[in-house]
Order: structure tokens, then sequence, then C-alpha cells
């Protein structure tokens, strides 16, 4: 068995050849019961939510105007190059954890550990930050239909001033993993129908809105600069990459090599064709100063005499948001319970329920966490614990891609990256730009978070790995 171990120290790998084997001897199993669209629908469910109906329209009020469509154009690249070496990985290694097992296997035992602590806080925040922008809209409703509810239940979302405990946020968190907790084949089929319930509503906003365009909106296209639209691209990049967590689901699809990469792929272009259109119909609809930050598009429809369409709207973004949620907290109670089958985190974590064979442990732990952050943090600060996480580890997937092909080229890939390194080495590239974009404050959270991650790995990992305990 000593030959299972690829390195030594920090720098050990799993072995790609037997990672089937020695993970079957973990004993915590994960039920395989995911087809092509239904992967696809947790890809595009993950993808098109909060970025077309809440920050679409927070990004085009104060950061980008009009260019919120190149916001989106830029982040979408930086996403497609990644979104290609993921697809190469998931035919490859088609096992739950996603980039932490795509650079365990890689790039060593410390750079995956690396990848996998920062994508606990990473998803789990994005579970909060979608959780906020329902609110946002189920607060539209409200207003709407004249009534008018405490801020100990809806909060302040997306501001700063006289927020105090938004519980409808926090009560969407503990729905999300109640239902996780039921079964990956009941909890899948209804993300599907709520995809294509979600995928109708935004059909319908650009079908419609395309009548209410006033040209005269795009003018100035760039109101803050080129500056404000790259900036922006920095923002609204987790919007567009659900596919990361649908891909730590390959563990649960019936058919993982063929199907993940295919699910991959098609849901990043679904989701792209959709945002660029609605970014036209809201910059569209309405002055870029006058587009309100929580409820875009309900408000943009408003301003045009179509209210009733607005309420629609409204509903259709509470329901289809729903799906981010979904995606987000399936993704990081997977790559947690990766962590701990491996010895990184107790194992206790890796238990699984007996006959729904999904880790409900964790579950309710990550539910727990992101009903707290959703519940105590306006949208703003919320959403900046998520994105430098997501592009570091794109950063490390891409790296780890080119690493593999010409480290261990007779692999059996059922999906090649193309043009190989420069598509990979585009997705590097353009992720540490839009790092460099992000706030400072940004940063002293993830340097925070990884010095603690640091001090568990060094003081319990590293000695409790599965890697570390084979003779």
């Amino acid at each position: 068995m000593a030959g299972l171990r690829a390195g030594e120290g920090i720098l050990r790998r799993k072995p790609i050849e037997h990672i089937e084997e020695t993970e079957v001897g973990a004993g915590a199993r994960l039920d395989r019961s995911l087809g092509l669209w239904q992967l696809t629908a947790i890809g595009v469910g993950g993808i098109i939510g909060a970025g077309i109906f809440t920050l679409a329209g927070t990004v085009a009020n104060g950061t980008a105007g009009p260019a919120v469509l190149v916001s989106f154009l830029v982040a979408g690249v930086a996403s497609a190059a990644a979104a290609l070496s993921y697809a190469e990985f998931a035919g490859l290694i088609p096992k739950a954890g996603s980039a932490y097992t795509y650079g365990y296997a890689v790039l060593g035992e410390l750079a995956g550990w690396f990848i996998g602590w920062d994508l606990l806080l990473e998803y789990t925040a994005i579970v909060a930050v979608v959780a906020i922008g329902i609110s946002g809209y189920f607060s539209f409703l409200v207003g709407e239909m004249g009534a008018d509810l405490p801020n100990w239940m809806l909060g302040a979302p997306g501001t700063g001033d006289g927020h105090k405990v938004d519980l409808f946020a926090a009560v969407l968190c503990l729905l999300i993993a109640y239902l996780l907790t039921l079964g990956i084949k009941n909890a899948a089929r209804f993300e599907t129908v709520v995809v294509v319930l979600k995928v109708l509503v935004v059909l319908l906003v650009i079908a419609v809105g395309v009548f209410h365009i006033d040209t005269a909106n795009y003018n100035p296209f760039f109101p803050y600069g080129v500056g404000g639209a790259f900036t922006g691209a920095a923002t609204v990049f987790f919007a567009v990459f659900g596919y990361d967590a649908m891909s730590t689901a390959a563990e649960e699809s019936k058919d993982a090599q063929r199907h993940m990469p295919k699910a991959i792929i098609y849901s990043l272009a679904i989701s792209m064709v959709l945002y660029v259109a609605a970014c036209l119909v809201l910059t569209g609809m309405q002055n870029y100063p006058d587009i309100d930050k929580e409820s875009g598009f309900s408000t943009a429809f408003k301003s045009v005499g179509l209210g009733g369409l607005a309420d629609v709207i409204a509903v259709g973004a509470i329901i289809g948001i729903l799906t981010v949620m979904f995606t987000f907290m399936l993704g990081v109670t997977r790559v947690w319970f990766s962590m701990s089958r491996d010895g990184l985190l107790p194992k206790w974590f890796a238990k699984t329920h007996p006959t729904r064979h999904v880790p409900t442990r964790v579950t309710w732990i990550v539910g727990v966490a992101s009903a707290v952050i959703a519940g105590f943090l306006p949208i703003g600060e919320a959403a900046e614990l998520t994105n430098i996480g997501i592009l570091l580890a794109f950063v490390v997937v891409c790296v780890a891609v080119i690493v593999l092909r010409y480290r261990q080229p007779e692999l059996p890939r059922t999906f090649r990256t193309p043009w190989m390194p420069v598509v990979p080495a585009v997705g590097v590239g353009f992720s540490i730009w839009l790092i460099t974009y992000l706030q400072w404050q940004t940063w002293v959270r993830f340097a925070v978070w990884f010095a603690l991650g640091l001090v568990i790995y060094f003081g319990y990992s590293y000695r409790r790995s599965a890697l570390a305990e084979r003779p």
C-alpha cells in the first residue's frame, strides 16, 4: 500500500488510479441516481439566480451602469476557460469534492486542503447571500400588498443601516438543508422542476421587456468608466460558476464520466445567453440610477405600468433563486464530506444516512451556519466573503489540468480541454486579474480564514490524513 502515497508530507497526493478503491473502503457511500439533465438542471440552478434577479440591478445601479452587460461577459469568459478545465477533471475523476479532490490528486495535500477549506466558507456564504436576495424580493411583494413587516423579520437587505435580523432569509437556509437531507433523488426532482419554472420566468422577462426598451437609457454606456465594468465583473463572478458546485455531485451521477463534462458546458452556455439578454432588457427599461438594487426587474416592470407582471417576476425570483441555494449547499456539504472521508476533518462528518445515503450531519451544520450569516449580515458584507476563494479555486483547477496533462497524458479522459495549455492559462490569467479588483476587506477576511485553516491542518489534518495513516 505504500505505493499509494505519491508524495511525502504536505505534497503527498491521492493517486488518481486508486481513488475509487480507497474511497469505497472509507465506509461512506453516496447514492448514484442523477442523469445528464438533472445534473444540467443543478448547474443552471446554481448559475441563474442572484446574478439576474439581484446582482444585475445592484451592479448596474452603483458600479457599472449599462456596462453591467460587459461585467457579465468578462466574468463569463473567465468562467468558460475554467469550465473547460473542470469538464476534463469531471470526466477523469468522477468523485465528490470537485476542486478540492482535483487539487489533492494533482498538486498535493496542502493545495487540496487549501481549496477545500476555502470552499467551505465560500459556498456557505453564497447560500446566505442568495437567501438575503430572496428576502429582498419578498420584501417587495409585502410592500406591494401594503403590509409593513418589522426589521426583525426581514432585516434591511442590501444596506448597512438598520439591519437587525433577517428571519426570512435564515429560515430559507434551514429549509434547503432539510430538503437536502431527504435524499439526492428527491431533492434533484424538486430542483429540476423549479429550474424549469425559473427559466420560464427569465424568458418571460426578456420577451416582454424587450418591447419596453428605451435605447436612451444605454447612454452613457460606461458611466463609471471601463474600470467600473471590470469591478462589476469581479462582483458578479460568483453568479457564473454554479457548475463548480454542481461538479461536487459527480459521485451521485449515474454515469459521471460521460455526463458531467456535458452538464458543465451545457449549464454555462444556457445561462450566459440568458444573462446577456436579461441585462440588455434591465438597463434598457430603466435608467441605471433608478434601478432598484434588491428587486431590479420587478421595479423596472412596475415603472412601465406592468405591476401585475412585476409581482409574477418577484414570485418567480423567490422560487427560482432557491435553486441557487440548493446547488451551493449541495456543493459545500459534498466538499466537507470528501475532506472528512479523507481524514482531513473528523470522519464523524462523513457519516451518511443509512437509507438516504446523504451526509445529514454536515448538511444541518451548513444550514445553521448559513442561516446565521443570512440573518445578521447585509447582502454587501455577505457577498464579500464569496468571490476570492472561488477565483483561487479556478486558478488551482486550471493549473492542475495543465500539470496532469503533461504528467500523465495516458490517463483515459472522456473530455479534453481544447487548445491546451492556452485555455486554462486564460482561466488563470482572468481569475488573477479579477482578484485584483476585490476590496481590501475581502483580503483581510480571507487571510484570517486561511490562517485558521493552517492551524487546523498542521494541528490535526496533517497527522490524521488517510494517506498519512497508510503503512
